[in-house]
């Protein structure tokens, strides 16, 4: 029987795959690989049978020309596009032969294998991490020189797509990757191309790496990369771009002629956003890296009508989800500070389109619609017109559940944003299990997630009202928001403090409640008054001038307070920020806390006044009477009419 008709069935080729008669093994590997060429079912069918193993041992085992050949390209056909044969080649052990086969001696191996390897790395499963393992990397920079134009080209992808963390950077830095890079501009279109996509990925978010790159060959390389956005290729014109919005957003020093490169970028980014295939679908995200952090540029683009045409793509039916996370993200760094953009998306009718974003099942499309509302919600008005709607609020509390940490993040930093106004937002925190699910996440282990949750309930107590407090504060309790205080990020602790701020703001009943006698509570923000970084102590200062604006016994707490604190360091934390020159408003806020304790108001005024000037206060005052601050001045002058009002003049100026 011809051995055509015996392999006719799938089970019958996976088994000639391990006939020892290579004619035989041949034909199989031949037959597997064409029936699995572009159906899936198929694909799947013969993964099922097991013959991604036999394909590999064959590539393992062989010497064989031939069967190297088609064993690899079963590899790749397996590879293509399906994260099941991905995972199938990968888990038979393929990598270590693919490289090696890669300096096989016969050109049509070489680059056999060189296809199947970048079907690999064009998949998210792609081991990334294991290229940086024994003498990997070495071997795939030695590959970049290749004889072979193929193998240097998928050296260097590979090398782009293995760089995602700053440590994979600098390994590769460090073996001289950055160099031999560089090297490559001079070839080929494909190798040049190549060699840019590695650049982009070695310099992203990297400021030591680009700061070398502007300085390497004494900025020769640079200005060769600069030549290239001018490049007939749009795809060369792109990696271009990549790589110098790279540079840009990360390295503050910056180089010559910048500005005058990046308006170059703009232009030709806005032309690129129209090209069909890869280049179009990269072209917005490369445009939102540029414009990132740089008003004037933001503004620049917006008069060439940049806004208008990203949100084009927003209001299409079917756009592919790298191109619309790339669009979204161009929106949120064009709105980032720019009401007259913001403004302007939101006329364009771009609502709907947003919240179907928040659903998207992609992650990255998540992340930058909330990025996108991030930056929309800055405005005031926006959050009390085109905003002010449950629309975005539900959708974006489902993505508090997300699984993945990125979307929570970034839909948390939108929470926070959307809640601060006196919206109807606030209202569906109220109707749903809003306040639950962000005093859970401020609960998590991952510390970005906790601050933002802490951020975004701050936010929401932002002159709320006692029904809101006391709805938080029942599910946070005390103990729980003592924890966040003391919590070890930095971060976190001032969130947390602030969000305090909020709380004890207002009804002078609700504060006795979480303020007792002796409340841990208090104690805690006593530490947080001498915490050595700025955005923390003054966060906790304004929890004390809150506190003095109180009942009598909350104005005693402050002043026991600061009496303790003076008898323990011999300087009151009171003192120290009245003698702060780093920062006017901890002066400001300092002397409004003691103007707060001498209320007319209060029955205690005479004993606390007394008390402040035996602690040294009066006289710390008249030393700022001219003080450099004219908020300072102003409330010095009050404090001071309220120690001795008849007497108490002051120079004119």
């Amino acid at each position: 029987m011809p051995a055509s008709a015996t392999w006719a069935r799938p089970e019958d080729l996976v088994e000639g795959l391990s006939s020892l008669d290579n004619t035989a093994r041949l034909k199989a590997l031949r037959d597997v690989k064409n029936q699995i060429i572009g159906n899936k079912t198929k694909k799947l069918s013969y993964i099922k049978l097991g013959a991604v193993p036999r394909v590999v041992e064959i590539l393992a085992s062989d010497t064989d020309i031939p069967l190297l050949v088609q064993s690899a390209a079963a590899v790749g056909s397996f590879a293509c596009g399906t994260d099941a044969g991905v995972r199938a080649v990968l888990d038979s052990g393929v990598l270590p032969h693919l490289l090696k086969m890669l300096q096989n001696g016969d050109t049509k191996v070489a680059e056999t294998c060189a296809r199947a390897l970048k079907m690999i790395f064009h998949s998210p499963l792609a081991p990334k991490s294991d290229m940086f393992q024994g003498h990997r990397m070495e071997l795939l920079l030695q590959l970049l020189n290749h004889d072979n134009e193929s193998v240097s080209e998928v050296a260097a992808r590979v090398l782009a797509r293995c760089c995602e963390t700053k440590e994979h950077q600098q390994a590769l830095a460090d073996a001289g990757g950055l160099q031999s890079l560089v090297n490559l501009l001079a070839g080929t279109i494909k190798i040049r191309e190549a060699a840019l996509d590695a650049l982009a990925a070695l310099t992203k978010c990297n400021e030591q790496l680009s700061e070398k790159l502007i300085k390497m060959n004494n900025g020769d390389s640079l200005a060769s990369i600069i030549r290239l956005i001018k490049y007939k290729s749009p795809l060369t014109r792109l990696l271009a771009c990549m790589c110098l919005a790279n540079v840009g957003k990360a390295c503050s020093a910056g180089y010559a002629q910048e500005a005058e490169v990046r308006a170059s970028m703009l232009g030709i980014l806005m032309k690129l956003l129209e090209v069909p295939g890869q280049v179009g679908q990269d072209a917005p995200g490369v445009l939102a890296d540029l414009v990132a952090n740089n008003e004037e540029l933001q503004k620049t683009a917006a008069d060439q009508n940049a806004v208008e045409k990203l949100a084009e793509f927003l209001l299409r039916e079917e756009v592919p989800s790298k191109q619309l996370e790339g669009v979204l993200w161009g929106l949120s760094e064009l709105c980032s500070e720019l009401e007259e953009s913001r403004r302007q998306l939101l006329e364009l009718q771009v609502q709907g389109s947003l919240v179907a974003a928040l659903v998207h099942p992609c992650e990255g499309v998540k992340v930058a619609a909330c990025s996108c509302i991030t930056s929309l919600s800055r405005s005031v008005k926006n959050l009390r017109t085109s905003l002010a709607t449950e629309q975005f609020v539900r959708p974006l509390l489902q993505l508090l559940n997300d699984p993945c940490p990125a979307v929570q993040v970034e839909a948390l930093t939108a929470v926070g944003n959307v809640v601060l106004d006196f919206t109807p937002q606030k209202l569906v925190f109220m109707q749903t299990n809003g306040v639950t699910q962000l005093i859970n996440l401020a609960l998590s282990m991952e510390h970005t997630l906790r601050r933002n949750a802490v951020l975004a309930l701050k936010n929401l107590l932002f002159m709320a009202d006692i029904t809101m407090k006391r709805r938080v504060m029942d599910e946070l309790t005390v103990s729980t928001l003592c924890d966040l205080i003391r919590d070890p990020e930095e971060e976190v602790q001032e969130q947390a403090v602030s969000l305090l701020r909020n709380l004890v703001h207002g009804d002078p009943g609700f504060v006795d409640q979480i303020f007792p006698d002796g409340s841990i509570l208090f104690q805690a923000i006593e530490k947080q008054l001498i915490n050595p970084r700025p955005q923390i102590s003054i966060q906790a200062l304004y929890v004390m001038n809150n506190l003095a604006c109180g009942s009598e016994v909350h104005k005693e707490s402050v002043l026991a307070s600061i009496l303790r604190s003076q008898s323990a360091n011999d300087t009151s934390w009171l003192s120290h920020f009245l003698q702060d020159t780093s920062n006017p408003q901890l002066r400001v806020v300092a002397v409004v806390c003691i103007n707060n304790l001498l209320d007319p108001a209060g029955d205690g005024i005479s004993s606390r006044m007394v008390r402040l000037r035996e602690a040294g206060v009066e006289t710390q005052l008249r030393k700022m009477v001219d003080d450099t601050c004219l908020d300072v001045k102003y409330h010095v002058k009050a404090v001071l009419e309220c120690f001795t009002p008849s007497i108490v003049t002051f120079p004119e100026h």
